[in-house]
């Protein structure tokens, strides 16, 4: 039996998340900041996953400790690392977050969703969305396109070159860290010290 065109058209808009998603003023880039300042020598970078609840204990008990300790002097880098296949809304809230970011909301973002975590779904990224004061129909608009997917994945794939194996996985100036306060605090130390006793 011949599938009318129409019937396959209309198949490959359900197949398709974005089939039909007006994209007018969406960009695929990501919009997401580094907090610290430029000129800092040292950078923590984490692989986070907004869906675990390991990352989420680390935001209260392990980043936000290093943030208001070495805000001056250290930069902080997010990257994404969703694991979709035990988390099922992991990469919908890195698509949010990143359309968030367009907003000037992405840090905002990540603390509302590891305060909320327990309620995650698709209805509760709407409803941070609307707490964040972010332009609910732009804001929708990005999640639904999946137009961040690339963003997001691209993280991920850094991630895996990286042999990030779970979340939260946090590096020091591009070396792993084990996932403590302590550790972090140590390697972050011997960078800072090293770049001052470094020559001019």
């Amino acid at each position: 039996m011949t599938v009318p065109r129409s019937a396959f058209a209309l198949f490959l808009c359900v197949v398709l998340s974005a089939c039909g998603v007006d994209t007018t003023g969406l960009s695929e880039t990501s919009a997401k900041p580094v907090l610290g300042p430029d000129t800092s020598s040292v950078t923590v970078t984490e692989y986070a996953d907004f869906q675990c609840p390991a990352c989420a204990s680390a935001y209260t008990l392990i980043n936000k400790p290093l943030e208001e300790k070495y805000a001056a002097n250290v930069r902080f880098a997010f990257k994404h690392f969703p694991l979709r296949a035990i988390h099922p809304y992991a990469y919908e809230a890195a698509l949010a977050s990143e359309c968030a970011a367009d907003q000037g909301k992405f840090w905002e973002f990540v603390e509302l969703n590891y305060a909320n975590q327990k309620d995650l779904s698709s209805e509760a990224l709407r409803s941070w969305g609307t707490a964040l004061g972010l332009d609910a129909d732009l804001y929708d608009r990005c999640i639904r396109s999946e137009i961040k997917g690339d963003a997001v994945m691209s993280d991920a794939e850094e991630g895996e070159v990286m042999d990030v194996q779970g979340t939260p996985s946090y590096f020091v100036n591009g070396q792993r860290v084990q996932s403590s306060l302590e550790a972090i605090s140590a390697a972050i130390d011997q960078e800072l010290a090293k770049a001052e006793s470094a020559p001019l």
